[in-house]
């Protein structure tokens, strides 16, 4: 893959329908070391995104949900730092 194709990421949404979705940013928190990837969908239609955990490590790009509610809440956090601050 050229270094300039993102990678695509293809999930199910409820309805078991597929959905193509490229990475938006990724980061890494120093509370915990782990690293944060915000996928958003290709099709304009589709609202919302989405955050997982990764490990850079791992080549095949397992996505991880992200397992508790202050973990989710920091990653809230700097999704709205980042998306509110265009300089960033």
């Amino acid at each position: 893959m050229a270094e300039n194709e993102a990678e695509i990421y293809v999930l199910e949404d409820e309805n078991g329908d597929e959905v193509e979705f490229t990475e938006l940013f990724s980061f890494e928190s120093d509370e915990n070391g782990k690293t944060y990837i915000i996928l958003q969908a290709l099709d304009p239609e589709v609202d919302g995104v989405l955050a997982y955990t990764i490990n850079p490590a791992d080549e095949a790009g397992e996505l991880i949900p992200i397992e508790t509610d202050a973990e989710f809440d920091m990653v809230e956090e700097v999704m709205a730092t980042i998306l509110n601050n265009p300089e960033i």
